[in-house]
């Protein structure tokens, strides 16, 4: 059963005072005060993910539910090269638990991992993700510590692990990157590699102001390789029956 929150049942200005002056102006834009707690967020994406420097771009479509307490979430996509549907995808993290599974065609599965390593990276990038239902980041699971006027460091907690980074803000409060250690899998092992998700566009999305279009890049010795381009076409929070 998903806790609450909190008691309160909106967001009030009293739940933002503790929080480095950055991050008060980022809730601040997103426009969470008076908006009530979110239990669960659906998620549409568009887009286009590629697996290397030397690989094709495949157009993508995915949907995706999040539970805010306890942190879980469920990312289903699905693939295609030259029109065709190529690969699927369903990523979850649940009960303190990552899994990564695919298929190519929907027959052949081409990669099922649930290792530390994978939980952990899975957790890493809910983090990361909580930009698109940002009360998530008001929770008693997440610690702020202030960088400067522009950044803070962020830390969340679930079952005695923990994935942190540090957000980026331009001027209005807009979150303009996300920057961490994540684990990357390459050939059956995992490397702490450097991870950003820089935020492009802006805008209104389930009454809230979130980024609705990014990319995702693992910083390589070789260069940044941006792996996924990502738009959101739908936020919905709380709706009946979600679940992961």
């Amino acid at each position: 059963m998903m806790r609450e929150p909190t008691h309160e049942t909106v967001v009030t200005e009293n739940r933002l005072s503790h929080l480095p002056e950055p991050v008060q102006r980022y809730m601040r834009w997103t426009g969470v005060v008076g908006k009530p707690w979110i239990r669960t967020a659906y998620v549409r994406q568009t887009g286009r993910f590629r697996q290397g420097f030397d690989k094709p771009w495949m157009p993508m479509s995915a949907e995706q539910v999040f539970t805010i307490d306890p942190p879980g979430m469920r990312w289903r996509a699905s693939f295609k090269m030259f029109g065709l549907p190529l690969m699927r995808a369903d990523d979850s993290y649940r009960n303190g638990q990552g899994r990564m599974f695919g298929k190519v065609a929907g027959l052949f599965t081409i990669f099922d991992d649930r290792g530390e390593e994978l939980t952990r990276g899975t957790l890493t990038r809910y983090l990361s993700e909580m930009i698109w239902f940002p009360i998530a980041y008001l929770g008693d699971n997440v610690t702020w510590t202030a960088v400067d006027d522009h950044s803070a460091d962020v830390i969340l907690t679930d079952h005695g692990r923990t994935a942190s980074g540090r957000m980026f803000f331009d001027e209005l409060g807009r979150p303009t990157t996300f920057e961490t250690m994540r684990y990357k899998g390459e050939k059956g092992s995992f490397t702490l590699t450097p991870w950003h998700t820089p935020s492009r566009e802006w805008g209104m999305r389930g009454g809230l102001n979130i980024p609705i279009r990014g990319d995702v890049s693992w910083i390589l010795p070789e260069g940044a390789l941006i792996y996924g381009d990502f738009t959101i076409a739908e936020v919905a929070y709380n709706r009946p029956g979600d679940s992961i």
